[in-house]
């Protein structure tokens, strides 16, 4: 059997870290030829040295020389800088990129991975959000496989095999309801950080935490379902699952419904998005009916968690208003973190970024690129602002 050679960007995350305990798992199926990250330095090096990449890619310049010296003794290629990525993924050996990083930097790699006709296996849901449309166009076009990694769409895609003389009536993405579900605006005014940082039933990074209490996770990934399947946007909905046991669901034209149900654990979409179309024996968790005799469902609060429906509103609008919406989020959450701004300020900051960037109907790349700088220096002003009001309000 030929090994699956394989390029793994943002290593060091959490999903990346995963990956690589399931290509730990698989040495006779899988051989990493790349891996990349932006900072963590110290992990890139530990990882290069246990996996022998052929290269490997240090986004912080500052940081290069530490891993160039690290890897003296090996054969691994060390570069740096975050347009190396778009040159890695097109290496002539890699069959299948695994796109991990978090944020839109995620696009341009992924774009770049496509125009080199590479299977990519993404988790990386900002490269749909931002830039759906044009990004499903080049799939089509140049005829690879885009293998969802986010359970949600791991699962509909999952619940899809056998079925592509059946058109989707409707999608629902369970969501977990994050560490507030069931909160008031009142309680939400003086969550603190490290309170959201406390997901409920999984192990994510800082940001994509974050996003998963404000429901701006669930937002993004209705955007994402919308490209992945070629949805409208009335065929997705979001339902709270708090046990998270089902992953989501897909109801046909005869109104049967397929749900993909298991343990809340990354390892398993990972997997299948890296062994598709088989399934593989592994040793996870299995999944218990008795530990779980009751599974509960309730409708989402989109009036106290603004940002599922500022999420909705960007999609219905189209264009380059779901790329405003990801780069105001994103650098809203990065203040929140730091304890710029409160949680319910930054839904504010986000409409108001949407409300003022300039619309285009039909972006291109470059527009793209052009949409999320504005967006981004609009939305810190505002946040320079409302820093000021928070600060005085604590």
């Amino acid at each position: 059997m030929k090994k699956k050679e394989i390029a793994l960007l943002g290593s060091t995350g959490s999903i990346g870290t995963q990956a690589l305990e399931v290509v730990r798992a698989y040495p006779e199926r899988f051989d990493i030829q790349v891996i990349t990250a932006a900072t963590n330095a110290e992990l890139l090096i530990q990882q290069a040295l246990e996996f022998r990449p052929k290269m490997v890619v240090i986004a912080d310049e500052g940081r290069y020389r530490q891993v160039k010296d690290a890897l003296s003794g090996v054969s691994t290629t060390v570069l740096t800088g975050r347009e190396a990525l778009d040159d890695v993924v097109g290496f002539s050996s890699v069959d299948l990129v695994i796109n991990a990083l978090v944020g839109s930097v995620g696009l341009r790699p992924t774009v770049a991975a496509i125009m080199a006709g590479k299977d990519v296996a993404l988790a990386n849901k900002e490269t749909l959000v931002v830039a759906g449309e044009l990004v499903m166009d080049l799939v089509r076009k140049h005829n690879i496989n885009l293998l969802p990694v986010d359970s949600e769409h791991s699962a509909i895609f999952q619940c899809l095999m056998g079925e592509t003389e059946n058109p989707i009536e409707k999608i629902y993405l369970t969501a977990s309801g994050g560490p507030f579900r069931g909160k008031n605006r009142e309680h939400l005014a003086s969550v603190r950080p490290e309170q959201a940082l406390r997901h409920p039933n999984w192990v994510m990074g800082a940001k994509i935490t974050v996003d998963s209490a404000t429901l701006m996770n669930k937002g993004l990934e209705v955007i994402e379902a919308k490209w992945l399947f070629g949805l409208e946007t009335r065929q997705i909905d979001v339902v709270v699952h708090p046990q998270s046991i089902i992953h989501s669901l897909v109801q046909f034209k005869d109104g049967s419904i397929k749900a993909q149900l298991g343990l809340p654990d990354m390892k398993l979409p990972i997997q299948y998005a890296l062994t598709h179309p088989l399934r593989v024996q592994n040793s996870l968790k299995r999944f218990n009916f008795m530990d779980f005799p009751t599974l509960t469902f309730e409708q989402p609060d989109r009036e106290t968690f603004r940002n599922l429906a500022l999420a909705y509103d960007a999609l219905d609008a189209k264009g380059n208003m779901p790329c405003i919406l990801n780069a105001a989020n994103e650098e809203v959450v990065a203040a929140f973190l730091k304890s710029e701004v409160g949680f319910l300020q930054m839904s504010d900051i986000i409409e108001e970024t949407m409300q003022t960037v300039q619309y285009h109907a039909a972006p291109s790349l470059d527009d793209y690129t052009e949409t999320d700088r504005s967006s981004r220096e609009i939305a810190r002003t505002l946040i320079t602002k409302s820093k000021k009001v928070y600060q005085i309000a604590k």
